[in-house]
């Protein structure tokens, strides 16, 4: 194999869409994750501290046995998990499947409907089913057109 063909080759790999859809996806999901851990920690963590007066658990600790564990900490990340979960579903799930479910509402003229003999798709101007080879008026509903 020569250099050539290798570097074509490699060219051929980086350039295809999913590859850069990829890259682009991940650089877009850190930029993202940055600006909601901003919006945790900038605002919605001063919130839970203006409401129940104490925004830093680190320093919750108890011993057994000489062992330190450190439940603080660990409130901390599971406070931090759980208002970024809040987040992402209140200002990004919701809006997004409501944006979705406006757009599925706008369904283009159907090309294709259920034969009435054997359910199959078939397209609406087809007379006869492809699959069970009944015979079907073009654009009419199902049951309309049959044959007897």
């Amino acid at each position: 194999m020569s250099a050539r063909s290798w570097s074509t080759e490699f060219k051929q790999f980086i350039l295809r869409d999913n590859v850069l859809d990829l890259a682009v996806g991940i650089v877009i999901g850190v930029a993202f994750g940055a600006v909601v851990t901003a919006l945790v920690r900038d605002l919605l963590t001063p919130l839970i501290a203006a409401i129940f007066g104490k925004p830093d658990f680190s320093r919750l600790v108890f011993e057994i046995n000489g062992s330190r564990f450190l439940i603080g900490d660990f409130l901390n990340v599971a406070i931090a998990f759980v208002t970024i979960a809040i987040a992402l579903f209140l200002f990004v799930v919701k809006p997004a499947n409501a944006l979705t479910s406006r757009m599925r509402g706008r369904t283009p003229d159907p090309t294709t409907r259920p034969c009435p003999e054997c359910l199959s798709e078939i397209p609406i101007q087809a007379r006869r089913c492809s699959f069970c080879t009944v015979e079907v008026g073009p654009g009419k509903t199902a049951g309309a057109g049959t044959a007897a």
